[in-house]
């Protein structure tokens, strides 16, 4: 089972560089995006084979999230705990027999941590809604999830501590996460692989020289971890100031 995420910052944009032929190239059983910045009827995207699943934001322009699946849910969800929608577009919960299918947009805390609070609010409610769903049957949780977790996972962490993406607190609720029976699952396979990131300021020669952050994740079940065949950054794939990761389980 092939699965692929990638905060695509755009997809209008990201069409035009060089999405489609990513998509058919990879061959995802699954490819869920983020940051679609687009409403119901801007965009027409087709594959043969996928169904496709779209939670707009009610901002125009602003946020969003798609998965594109080979295999029809059975049940598909736009909302947290008793919620059926989620006005910022941020999340899509797609159930299948054998597990659950989190697609997601972690809220920016912005550069002066204006919306920290709100961020810390919604990783409280997205941690009881995850620990829910994984009494039910195993997890994987996906997206730009906006924070780098440890020192490693972002190129300058000493400059960076407490900036928005690197706060303590933002930080810890990663940590208490992964303490609630979810692994990371590139760390789990690559504990200490230094220079892995999947976003890059758009600032003059930083993609280059890989000054960047690990902010996109799969996050798993434990009971997921058995399954794990791989966890892949790739950062060769431009379009977005993302990069696509990809996760493979066995079947």
């Amino acid at each position: 089972m092939k699965l692929v995420s990638w905060n695509v910052n755009g997809i209008r944009a990201c069409i035009n560089k060089g999405f489609i032929d990513y998509f058919n190239e990879i061959d995802a059983d699954i490819f869920c995006i983020q940051e679609t910045k687009c409403q119901g009827g801007q965009v027409s995207l087709e594959f043969n084979g996928y169904e496709q699943y779209w939670n707009y934001a009610e901002k125009k322009g602003y946020s969003g999230t798609a998965v594109f699946t080979k295999k029809k849910p059975l049940s598909v969800k736009y909302g947290l705990g008793d919620k059926t929608e989620e006005p910022e577009g941020r999340i899509i919960t797609l159930e299948f027999e054998e597990l659950y299918l989190v697609n997601v947009y972690t809220p920016n805390s912005q550069r002066d941590l204006a919306r920290l609070a709100f961020r810390l609010s919604w990783e409280d409610e997205i941690l009881e809604y995850l620990k829910e769903l994984d009494q039910k049957k195993p997890v994987i949780l996906c997206g730009d999830l906006n924070v780098a977790h440890q020192e490693i996972d972002l190129k300058n962490a000493k400059s960076n501590k407490g900036n928005s993406g690197f706060t303590d607190e933002e930080r810890g609720k990663m940590s208490i996460l992964l303490e609630n029976g979810f692994v990371d699952s590139f760390r789990f396979l690559y504990p200490y692989k230094s220079d892995a990131y999947t976003w890059w300021s758009y600032m003059q020669k930083v993609r280059e020289r890989n000054i960047g952050w690990r902010i996109d994740y799969f996050i798993l079940s434990n009971r997921l971890a058995s399954k794990l065949v791989d966890s892949q950054i790739h950062s060769h794939v431009l379009g977005s100031d993302h990069c696509p990761i990809m996760l493979e389980l066995k079947s």
